[in-house]
């Protein structure tokens, strides 16, 4: 094996596989089967509001943050304009030097309130990496890291309706030049688009007038990244995202939100080999023909794919589905408690976890944190903290006007 290959497999591995608790290892290989993606970091939730409720935010209000969960929003944001700043520091029960940045923010343009534009730019950085040979004596030292631009825009179709698009550019620098072994490795690139919508509402119970929204993103729809020049295609962690929240009045200045997201990872699952008889020649060949079909795939067919590939049929495809239960309570729009819970069947990957945080707004600054509990003690996961800081362009404005 090269050594980029080996290195390659190291930190994709990294990413994807050590959410996993160590208990979930002696699983029956034709049952644990996650699905197996590229860029793994664009799956990361990178802010401190959505992951404190469990990973949600497809229907929760519009926030700077909405370019990751659904940049539709950004046409019902309260605010002229805002950008945010978040970092996670990642997998710390393992590494101290992996994390996750993310800047993101928008600005509404037009005179009629219904249009906005958005950018976004994330950057992960694995740590320091020492590379071994074959006789698997040190090598180089590496830094690797992958990042993602993109820039979006949304509008109002309606008084109660938005949709938005997003269009991303992903970089993957796992790779390195060993001039011993003739191995010239690059890193790799993609292009990706998201579509969204969504629905927001204000009915009346009783005498209170409550929010009542829904919303959709369909995510990372785009080309497949090719590792090591084009030897090891892989798909994009193309993914369909949908969610409802409810908000009601609890007194005065004083709101609770409920929200619900599933998730769906629009990713055909790899064969498994112990799913043919390869005991005989031809069950082999089955097997390495499905693979082949599978690697060769395209990203578009593969999204088809993947709503009638499982080997179970229907309820190994529920299976494929991740849920996120989770609250937010504010008083006055100032102060902020979140807790949620993210769930995800143990034959896909096992990421249980619960959220929990908290967020403090001023005219102009705004900070969020959170912290992940994982059902699991072994699961790496455990532990995590996130912090979100916010600028409010209209506070800013209001502040420097009265100067």
């Amino acid at each position: 094996m090269k050594p980029s290959n080996r290195l390659h497999i190291l930190l994709t591995s990294l990413v994807a596989v050590s959410a996993v608790p160590r208990a979930f290892a002696d699983k029956p290989k034709d049952e644990f089967n996650p699905l197996q993606t590229g860029v793994n970091s664009l799956i990361i939730a990178p802010d401190a509001r959505g992951t404190a409720m469990g990973d949600i935010g497809a229907a929760t209000d519009p926030d700077a943050n909405s370019q990751y969960w659904n940049p539709s929003k950004y046409a019902f944001a309260y605010s002229k304009a805002a950008v945010s700043l978040s970092y996670t520091p990642w997998l710390r029960k393992i590494v101290n030097d992996i994390y996750l940045a993310n800047l993101a923010g928008y600005w509404k343009i037009g005179n009629e309130d219904n249009q906005a534009v958005s950018a976004g730019l994330r950057y992960f950085s694995l740590g320091e990496v020492t590379t071994s040979n074959s006789s698997m004596t040190s090598g180089e030292i590496l830094n690797p890291y992958e990042m993602a631009f993109d820039i979006g825009y949304s509008r109002k179709l309606s008084e109660k309706f938005s949709m938005g698009v997003v269009f991303r550019y992903i970089y993957s620098d796992l790779g390195f030049s060993d001039s011993y072994a003739g191995d010239q490795s690059t890193g790799a690139s993609a292009f990706a688009a998201d579509i969204s919508g969504y629905y927001t509402t204000y009915p009346i119970i009783g005498r209170n007038e409550c929010q009542w929204s829904f919303g959709f993103n369909a995510s990372n729809i785009g080309s497949k990244i090719s590792y090591n020049n084009g030897e090891d295609p892989a798909f994009l962690p193309t993914n369909l995202k949908i969610g409802t929240a409810f908000t009601f009045p609890l007194a005065d200045y004083h709101n609770l939100t409920l929200a619900l997201d599933l998730n769906k990872l629009l990713v055909p699952a790899r064969p498994l080999e112990n799913q043919y008889d390869t005991t005989t020649a031809e069950g082999q060949k089955e097997y390495l023909d499905a693979l082949e079909k599978w690697e060769n795939m395209s990203s578009i067919t593969g999204i088809f794919k993947s709503f009638s590939d499982a080997p179970g049929g229907v309820s190994e495809e529920i299976k494929e589905i991740n849920w996120s239960l989770g609250a937010e309570y504010s008083y006055n729009g100032q102060f902020f408690l979140r807790a949620g819970y993210y769930h995800e069947s143990e034959m896909k990957g096992n990421r249980k976890y619960f959220g929990l945080g908290a967020g403090f707004s001023l005219n102009v600054v705004k900070l969020d944190a959170s912290y992940m509990l994982a059902t699991a003690q072994t699961s790496p996961l455990d532990q995590t903290l996130r912090f979100t800081l916010t600028f409010d362009m209209d506070g800013l404005k209001e502040i420097l006007g009265k100067r």
